[in-house]
């Protein structure tokens, strides 16, 4: 039988390599050769899903008038209990009939917001180093990404000042990401404000990626952008339960703020995509409204990590800041080693998984990334193996 040659889509053959092919490949030659691996790479929370949230779950599945299609924008309820958070967590007021919808994870709005308002050649803002899916997204939609790097002189936050006038007036969309990955760092309330005011000289969009708000630590809560005064004149806050309440797998955030850019995202996911599962959205509202009972108790957890791993890495000469937030470490490599070699050092010689700077963006360069998604005594293990082959 005769074939012919399958091409890919320009967009699908332009993607930037798989971050981390090269890093399975050599934890795999490790796992080959007996090595025991300590997996610091991956930012998945490692603790199961608080159990009200499963015995709702178990509840709701039951109840026949979840098992059809549920509607594109989620439950009145499960946005009502979202309106209800926002307002309890952060004093902002949103309306859950146009101002919030639900998301199958907030990744899923992310990657679909730049088609509802990107043309071709439109200039996306996106910071740098961050999550991949932000220019990804935005190449997908024909869009121009625009990397405003992140960098130690300026605390890793995006300088909005160092951003050309040309491009400024030609962008159309900005992302932003705190608590920050991979970076852990929080912007303050007097940074969104520079923001809403950027975005409302420039008439830009601001997206911001909020996923990480309940990861923190020593009490210090990180503020919403929608908290900044005209905030939602400008923009939307996506958010979700995956971090919050260890929800990874169950495919459930959401996304606040402007009424006019929920409404762009709610019609490219009425075209496209589907809504979430009404039994998890029940889930959700159970996980929404135990306010900080089920996750005092994580951030406890994670804390304890942190004081485990972070000291451990600087008394071995390793420089890196306390993270504020969420679960990354954020590791300057040592002199002589890229991003690349370093993270291959540790794989081969300590067995240790972290993740390349590099791999999230150019200004990631002379960086790793390690995750607290691991148990504290692996914690304890990885610094005496990085102190036993040293660099």
């Amino acid at each position: 039988m005769g074939g012919f040659p399958i091409t890919y889509a320009d967009r699908i053959r332009t993607l930037p390599p798989y971050l981390f092919a090269a890093i399975d490949e050599m934890k795999r030659k490790a796992i080959d050769r007996g090595m025991d691996i300590i997996n610091l790479g991956i930012g998945d929370p490692d603790l199961p899903t608080p159990t009200p949230i499963i015995d709702r779950l178990k509840q709701a599945v039951d109840d026949p008038k979840h098992h059809q299609y549920p509607s594109y924008d989620g439950m009145l309820s499960f946005r009502t209990a979202v309106a209800n958070w926002y307002q309890r967590r952060f004093g902002v007021q949103a309306d859950p009939t146009s101002e919030i919808v639900t998301l199958i994870g907030s990744k899923e709005g992310i990657g679909h917001v730049p088609l509802a308002f990107i043309n071709p050649g439109d200039v996306v803002l996106i910071p740098s180093p961050g999550y991949p899916v932000y220019p990804v997204a935005t190449s997908f939609a024909g869009g121009t990404p625009y990397f405003m790097p992140l960098v130690k002189q300026h605390g890793f936050l995006p300088d909005l000042e160092a951003i050309p006038n040309d491009v400024a007036q030609n962008a159309k969309l900005m992302f932003l990401n705190s608590p920050n990955n991979p970076t852990s760092v929080v912007a303050d309330k007097a940074f969104f404000q520079r923001v809403v005011n950027f975005a409302r000289e420039h008439h830009i969009i601001v997206c911001h990626d909020a996923a990480y708000t309940e990861i923190y630590y020593d009490g210090k809560r990180p503020p919403s952008f929608l908290e900044a005064d005209g905030a939602k004149e400008v923009g939307i806050e996506f958010h979700s339960l995956s971090k919050t309440f260890n929800m990874t797998g169950w495919r459930i955030g959401f996304a606040v703020g402007n009424r006019d850019v929920i409404g762009g995202l709610g019609k490219v996911k009425t075209n496209i995509d589907s809504g979430v599962f009404q039994a998890i959205q029940e889930a959700g509202i159970t996980a929404l409204e135990s306010d900080d009972q089920l996750t005092d108790g994580l951030r406890a957890i994670y804390q304890e990590r942190r004081d485990v791993l972070v000291p451990g890495l600087q008394g071995l000469g390793l420089t890196l800041d306390n993270p504020p937030a969420a679960f990354y470490v954020w590791i300057e490599v040592p002199k002589g080693f890229t991003s690349a070699s370093f993270t291959a050092h540790l794989i081969e010689h300590a067995g240790i998984v972290t993740t390349p700077g590099n791999g999230f963006g150019e200004p990631g360069e002379g960086y790793i990334r390690m995750t607290v998604t691991t148990p504290k005594e692996r914690l304890s293990e990885a610094v005496e193996r990085i102190k036993k082959v040293g660099w």
